[in-house]
């Protein structure tokens, strides 16, 4: 095959250092809106970004030479850059990525974009954990949070 034919869709999430409430409401739009110029001048596409006070969703398609982690580099780096400009900021170390068929974007798209709404029904940490299962990556829950 002469072509490299590709579709890497990702849910990334990752919080604040210690799960801090540092993304007010008036920044969150903004963030987004970095964030996903931060995608389009690397060459991620992304089809949501969202989140709440204490952590980020993103839904994103990678170019076929882009690994998870640098993607999630990319993201962390700079919109920390970002947000340090309005105070003391930092992202927590690590995050979680799991694959998504082209068939389930709409529903995770959805799912990106209402996270105040399912966000007064679950906290962050239950959310977590119910991803981690559900995407069957075997964990120690004293490995988790920080």
């Amino acid at each position: 095959m002469s072509h490299t034919y590709t579709k890497n869709h990702f849910h990334i999430v990752f919080s604040t250092k210690g799960r801090r409430k540092l993304i007010s409401k008036p920044t969150q739009p903004k963030l987004w809106a970095y964030m996903a110029g931060i995608c389009k001048n690397t060459g991620i596409w992304a089809h949501a970004i969202g989140g709440i006070e204490d952590h980020i969703h993103a839904l994103v398609e990678l170019p076929p030479a882009m690994a998870v982690a640098k993607a999630v580099n990319l993201l962390k780096s700079n919109s920390s850059s970002f947000m340090s400009e309005q105070g003391k900021f930092s992202w927590q170390e690590g995050y979680a990525a799991f694959s998504v068929s082209a068939s389930n974007v709409p529903a995770v798209k959805r799912y990106v974009l209402n996270q105040a709404e399912h966000h007064r029904k679950i906290s962050f940490e239950d959310e977590f954990l119910i991803l981690l299962k559900k995407h069957g990556i075997e964990f120690d829950l004293k490995y988790v949070f920080d």
